[in-house]
């Protein structure tokens, strides 16, 4: 593996994830307590051997790249090893932002071209699995493809999310349709390519086309050179606050189909400035703690069920989370209830608030593509005052202070409360 160059792509929106996204790109949004999503592209990048990797990086990237540091965390450190952090190169005269996936690459082929490699191996950063790259790139090179996709069945109703392929006998992809709205098959593209670098140079010298799934795929396949490469293990696209969530809550199912520590999955514990992997989690006496992964810095004096919490998190006597993810140094004050939320960092809930209950039905009158599967989602710094009551499907802005609030401390079901965020 040492002649395959890796390139991760980190650079979108991810604005299905609403406030989660809103001072992070979405590789960086936190996952599963103590990682960041990117944590398992760098991490399969690592087990897999592959000694250099790229970073590309664009939609508001400091918090992924305090995160990534030096690569140190995944061993991406020595003299033929190293992690390079891509931006788009502002002041060109073509465009000063990555205008899709394999724009993004385009911009970036001198990187790839001063080291020399056979195959390049492209990933998106945004992905919860596990996978060993170098199962993908012996089957990409015994079928003397010039490029493989690697591939997954999904269910139908999954299928309109997806680059769609039909493959022949021979391991070929024959048919191509991007997101259609009637697929005629089931098995999706999981934006995990394997290319030939001359074949992948030659194609973005030739073209303007400015993605991947949209442009170069089917013109490989017009070429006879695209091939699939059929994965069978765990893969989610944590691209909705839904799909983070029920990610998350499979760390915590029996059998968990979910398992970063048996995978070899690292993180960067040092990024924060808070290296909480070094304290232990307090679980105070009489707390009652079911199913729930709870990392390291957190205490506990309450009932905790079903939920998965980020170091430093604090959940004091008398308060009580259910089915919900709550993310660092977040405190749940006394009488507190919460249930099915997705919290970011730092939210404080100052005591007796009842959050998360209600009609699900009633979906998110502002955003009702984002929030509407009966979860309430809750941003980074924002502040719960002393008696609140809010609903389900509920959006409440980061950095809210309790001033903020309406009088009568209440958030129906599907509003959203901004404040002068």
């Amino acid at each position: 593996m040492r002649d395959t160059l890796a390139m991760i792509l980190a650079g979108g929106v991810g604005s299905r994830l609403n406030i989660l996204v809103r001072e992070r790109a979405k590789p960086a949004v936190p996952f599963g307590g103590i990682f960041r999503i990117i944590d398992f592209a760098l991490s399969n990048v690592m087990n897999s051997g592959l000694n250099q990797v790229a970073v590309l990086t664009q939609y508001k990237p400091l918090s992924l790249m305090r995160h990534i540091g030096d690569g140190s965390a995944w061993d991406f450190v020595g003299r033929t090893r190293g992690v390079k952090i891509l931006p788009p190169r502002t002041g060109e005269k073509d465009s000063d932002w990555y205008r899709g996936t394999a724009d993004a690459v385009r911009q970036n082929m001198d990187f790839i071209e001063d080291r020399p490699s056979r195959d390049v191996l492209i990933l998106s950063g945004d992905h919860i699995y596990y996978m060993d790259y170098q199962d993908m790139v012996r089957h990409h090179r015994e079928a003397g493809a010039k490029v493989t996709v690697a591939m997954m069945t999904v269910p139908w109703e999954q299928t309109s999310q997806f680059g769609i392929g039909i493959l022949d006998d021979r391991g070929r992809i024959v048919e191509w349709e991007e997101k259609p709205e009637h697929a005629r098959s089931n098995l999706a593209s999981m934006g995990i390519y394997v290319f030939d670098t001359v074949y992948l140079l030659e194609a973005l010298r030739a073209t303007r086309d400015v993605d991947f799934g949209h442009h170069i795929i089917p013109k490989a396949m017009a070429d006879g050179e695209l091939h699939g490469y059929i994965f069978n293990g765990y893969w989610r696209d944590v691209g909705t606050v839904i799909s983070l969530w029920n990610a998350n809550m499979d760390l915590i199912r029996s059998p968990a189909p979910l398992d970063p520590e048996g995978w070899g999955i690292v993180t960067n514990v040092e990024a924060d400035g808070l290296p909480y992997d070094r304290v232990p989690a307090r679980i105070l006496p009489g707390t009652a703690l079911e199913n729930s992964a709870v990392a390291p810095g957190c205490v506990i004096g309450g009932y905790v069920e079903n939920s998965v919490l980020s170091p430093g998190v604090v959940v004091e006597k008398g308060a009580e989370v259910r089915d919900s993810v709550i993310m660092h140094n977040t405190f749940v004050g006394a009488g507190t209830r919460v249930q099915r939320v997705v919290c970011d960092k730092s939210v404080r809930f100052h005591g007796d608030a009842v959050v998360g209950r209600g009609d699900a039905t009633v979906i998110n009158r502002k955003y009702p593509k984002h929030v509407s599967s009966g979860l309430t989602l809750i941003g980074k710094k924002a502040e719960i005052p002393e008696g609140a009551r809010v609903g389900t499907n509920c959006v409440i802005f980061p950095r809210l202070s309790r001033d903020q609030w309406p009088s009568d401390k209440k958030l129906a079901d599907g509003e959203s409360l901004e404040g002068n965020a």
